[in-house]
C-alpha cells in the first residue's frame, strides 16, 4: 500500500504529498504497543522500608526478577526490569517517587513505553484482606491507600487492574500507620512465599490469558 501511494504522489502535485505525509506520520508517532504491559509494584524506597508490609508490591516484583534472572536498572522515576514472556513484554516498575506519588511514575512509564491502560497492573498491599490472601480486580476504590489515591488523581478514575495482597488488620486502634509501615513478624513471614508465588502467576496470567480468566482461575484460591 505504501509503495502504491509513493508512486502516485510522485506523479501528481504537492497536495497529495501533504496528505501522504500526514497519514504516515501519524502511524509513525503512534507508540501504543498491545503486547507491552506495565506491572507496577508499589512501595517506598529506602532501607528503612525494606521488609515492611507496605512494600509488598516491591517484594513481589523482586521475587519475579530473581526467579527469571532479571536485572534492575535505576531510571527516571523508578527501577525498571524488562521481562519477556510468551511473546509479551512486561515492564516491571518499582517507583522511586515514594508511595504518595506512585501515579506520576506509572504515567511516565506508560507514555514512555507506549502502554495502554488495559495493560496496566498494579500490585499493592491491602488491609481489608486477611494475611496472604490475594485478589485481582479490574477496578475499585483506593480504600484510603495513598498509592492508589495518587493513581486515581493522575488518571481521573480507578478503572485499572490491580493485585491486592492481603496484609491483615492485626493492629489496635490508632496504630494503623505503625502496622502498615512495620516489618513482618516471625509468624507472618512463613505465609509470604506461597502468596508471592501466586501473585507472580497472576501477573503472568494477566499478560497472557487476560484479567477476567486470571481472576476466575486464581481468585478462589
Amino acid at each position: 500500500m505504501e509503495a502504491f501511494f509513493y508512486y502516485y504522489i510522485c506523479s501528481t502535485n504537492m497536495c497529495y504529498n501533504m496528505n501522504f505525509t500526514k497519514l504516515f506520520s501519524w502511524k509513525k508517532s503512534s507508540k501504543i504497543d498491545e503486547m507491552k504491559y506495565l506491572i507496577a509494584g508499589l512501595g517506598n524506597i529506602g532501607s528503612e522500608y525494606q521488609g515492611t508490609r507496605h512494600n509488598i508490591g516491591f517484594d513481589v516484583l523482586d521475587e519475579l526478577a530473581k526467579q527469571e534472572g532479571l536485572q534492575w536498572e535505576n531510571l527516571r522515576y523508578g527501577a525498571i526490569a524488562t521481562y519477556k514472556y510468551k511473546g509479551r513484554t512486561l515492564i516491571l516498575l518499582k517507583p522511586s517517587t515514594y508511595m504518595n506519588l506512585s501515579g506520576k511514575a506509572i504515567r511516565y512509564w506508560m507514555q514512555q513505553e507506549g502502554i495502554q491502560l488495559e495493560n496496566l497492573l498494579v500490585v499493592v498491599d491491602d488491609l481489608a484482606l486477611p494475611l496472604a490472601s490475594i485478589r485481582m480486580r479490574q477496578k475499585g476504590s483506593d480504600a484510603g491507600h495513598n498509592g492508589l489515591k495518587n493513581i486515581q488523581e493522575i488518571f481521573g478514575h480507578n478503572n485499572y487492574s490491580r493485585i491486592r495482597f492481603g496484609i491483615g488488620d492485626n493492629f489496635s486502634r490508632g496504630k494503623q500507620i505503625d502496622y502498615v509501615l512495620g516489618k513482618w513478624d516471625s509468624q507472618e513471614l512463613p505465609e509470604l512465599p506461597q502468596a508471592i508465588d501466586l501473585s507472580i502467576n497472576m501477573i503472568k496470567g494477566f499478560a497472557t490469558i487476560g484479567p477476567a480468566t486470571t481472576m476466575n482461575q486464581y481468585n478462589k484460591k
